[in-house]
């Protein structure tokens, strides 16, 4: 695939590099281009430094790494409301939340994901890779457990690309539903992040299923 990355942060390298090495053409566009040049050299793989608006132009699926609230500059800055972005499976992967606490930051109902709607109206929006840290997204060395993808999305060509992309970089997509409940898996974000700093471990507190109670439900 053609992919376009509009950050240049870790999630950006972590997963810029787990998709260049997939084999994927990836593009990378941040507000500086000395950075994306640097991070390109780093990764390797032919990655390509490029402006914004060409990040996304041309691209078969878009990654949107940027701080929760660096979004809307972004998407304005490569013409998403003129509809830069028709057609383009956008994923989400930020949360609006407080630092050290996890509390979300939209309003009562509201969600990132759903701002993202708004501000790229034309694009088709995936909300995924919002639980877990940079470094956990790759393929995982040795037999360590492969890390479960939570998606939310409209579109299901979008749910589709998105989870190859996920499979990609050594992870399992798992598709919990429409963008209607994208508030509620960025809540679970914020208990995630809320416990992280607090100094536990999140995975504690939720409880583990042996093998023969699991149900696998729809994976795309």
């Amino acid at each position: 695939m053609r992919i376009g990355i509009l950050g240049t942060g870790t999630l950006a390298a972590a997963l810029g590099e787990g998709w260049a090495r997939a084999g994927h053409e990836v593009a990378i566009g941040g507000r500086s281009r000395t950075k994306a040049e640097k991070l390109a050299e780093r990764l390797g793989h032919d990655v390509l430094a490029v402006a914004p608006r060409e990040a996304v132009t041309g691209r078969d699926t878009v990654l949107l790494a940027v701080a929760w609230d660096g979004v809307e500059d972004m998407l304005e800055s490569v013409g998403a409301s003129g509809g830069a972005l028709e057609g383009t499976p956008l994923i989400d992967p930020t949360n609006a939340v407080a630092h050290g606490v996890g509390a979300l930051l939209t309003g009562h109902g509201e969600s990132m994901a759903g701002r993202v709607v708004g501000l790229a109206p034309e694009a088709r929006v995936v909300k995924a890779f919002h639980l877990f840290p940079a470094e956990q997204r790759t393929r995982p060395p040795g037999g360590r457990p492969r890390v479960t993808v939570a998606m939310c999305g409209d579109d299901a060509t979008a749910l589709n690309v998105v989870g190859a992309l996920v499979r990609d970089v050594g992870g399992v997509p798992a598709v919990l539903g429409t963008l209607d409940r994208v508030r509620q898996s960025e809540e679970v974000a914020g208990f995630v992040i809320g416990l992280a700093f607090a100094g536990f471990d999140p995975g504690s507190a939720v409880p583990r299923l042996p093998p023969h109670d699991r149900r696998a439900g729809p994976q795309r």
